[in-house]
């Protein structure tokens, strides 16, 4: 959630609200707003304090003065009440508004739309398109099957079969190792959650079109493990000492894809569900930025060693989130499409969601809300596609990267089924 008291006082900090679309009509009448929200709550606080008092002054009145007080209690508790009721209604409503404002973009984000990112680099030497996309290839290889999965669930599902499952897990295993070894507490986490940690986590309300809603449990499914890992240390005070503390995450995502009808609809890059191994820090406020370029590099780590080449790039106001200060995508080089494609990403949140979750640091005699930040480190579906079309072979095979062999049992070549 927005910091109100800095949108208040804090020109640049409303700008870069203003640059990612709020409005200064916007924000101007949620500063309004919530003025009258602490005057409400200065009267309610008098009127708490009126009561008091006369309470006090009950036990102390006399026979003939207590009739007179007590009536003069209750006409206060009724006034306090309606003042309640006020305050109630001017909280709801200034945290109603105070959702739709998003973190503001730090100084280095690039304004514009989508196509408006910094270049920070391009990272290996580009592929050349091979005979099949990575859906032809999948299905020539009997390791993936989007027809029989449509005919079960629909369009955007597909079977992941054969040497595929086994590179899947090697994928999974090898990152989560590389992970720990940066201190990263491995985590599997719920994928069913209550509507206010969509909305703590930031999700909520601005991506609520994207998400499967159980409506008789009241209950959604994620789409990252960000959501259950952002919960960990909800409503907690941490000592800063601790931090930063650094998890990933495992799980099976979901998502609607609302908005992409007739985008991606072949093959492993747009489905309905898919797994992830998500990272996830809880940072002291003054090394937050260092955090995110570690995330960064993590993630051009893994993708180097897997041996395809990608581009990184800071992501524009325009497209950049309700929740992110500051967003970097690897891009992965698709050499059927002969374009750059998002496989990852990485974002600082600053303290947008910790104020959500009331999530604190304790630094010496202060408590102040901590930043978080988050990062993909695998989104397994996409990444599989990605090493079928840059490590697709002449003959029709895909070579294993080097590095994944060892934990798919020296798997080095994916060949066709023979059963």
């Amino acid at each position: 959630m927005i910091d109100l008291r800095r949108l208040n006082d804090d020109a640049d900090y409303r700008l870069g609200a203003i640059r990612k679309g709020a409005t200064p009509d916007d924000i101007e009448l949620l500063l309004s707003l919530e003025s009258e929200r602490k005057q409400a709550l200065t009267g309610v606080e008098a009127l708490r304090a009126e009561q008091n008092a006369v309470s006090k002054e009950i036990g102390r009145a006399t026979p003939e003065d207590r009739p007179a007080k007590i009536e003069a209690a209750n006409q206060l508790k009724i006034k306090l009440a309606e003042a309640e009721t006020a305050l109630s209604t001017a909280q709801e409503t200034v945290t109603g508004l105070a959702l739709q404002i998003p973190n503001p973009a730090h100084s280095s984000v690039p304004d514009g739309g989508e196509e408006d990112f910094e270049l920070v680099r391009e990272a290996g030497e580009r592929t050349p398109a091979g005979p099949m996309d990575h859906a032809e290839l999948g299905e020539s290889l009997g390791i993936v099957d989007t027809q029989r999965a449509v005919r079960m669930s629909g369009s955007r599902f597909a079977y992941i079969l054969g040497d595929a499952v086994r590179l899947q897990f090697a994928l999974i295993q090898w990152t989560m190792n590389k992970l720990m070894g940066h201190d990263f507490v491995p985590a599997v986490v719920p994928v069913l959650v209550r509507e206010d940690m969509m909305v703590d986590a930031g999700f909520f309300p601005t991506d609520r079109d994207q998400v499967y809603e159980l409506e008789r449990d009241g209950l959604f499914l994620v789409g990252t493990a960000e959501v259950g890992l952002a919960g960990l240390h909800r409503g907690e005070r941490l000592d800063a000492v601790e931090l930063p503390k650094r998890y990933v995450g495992y799980s099976s995502c979901f998502r609607r894809e609302a908005g992409t009808y007739g985008k991606d609809t072949a093959g492993l890059f747009r489905v309905h569900q898919f797994d992830k191994v998500e990272m996830f820090i809880y940072s002291h406020p003054d090394t937050a930025w260092d955090e995110l370029e570690l995330l960064r590099s993590l993630e051009e780590e893994i993708f180097s060693e897997l041996e395809i080449p990608y581009r990184v790039i800071n992501v524009a106001t325009g497209d950049l989130g309700n929740a992110a200060a500051k967003k970097y995508d690897i891009e992965a080089w698709i050499p059927s499409q002969q374009t750059y494609r998002e496989v990852t990403s990485c974002s600082n949140y600053t303290d947008f969601s910790a104020r959500r979750m009331g999530t604190r640091v304790k630094d010496d005699d202060a408590t102040t809300v901590l930043h978080t930040l988050n990062g993909t480190a695998c989104a397994v579906g996409r990444t599989l596609l990605t090493i079928f079309e840059n490590h697709q072979q002449p003959d029709g095979t895909i070579s294993v990267p080097e590095v994944l062999r060892p934990y798919c049992g020296d798997l080095d070549v994916i060949a066709p089924r023979t059963s």
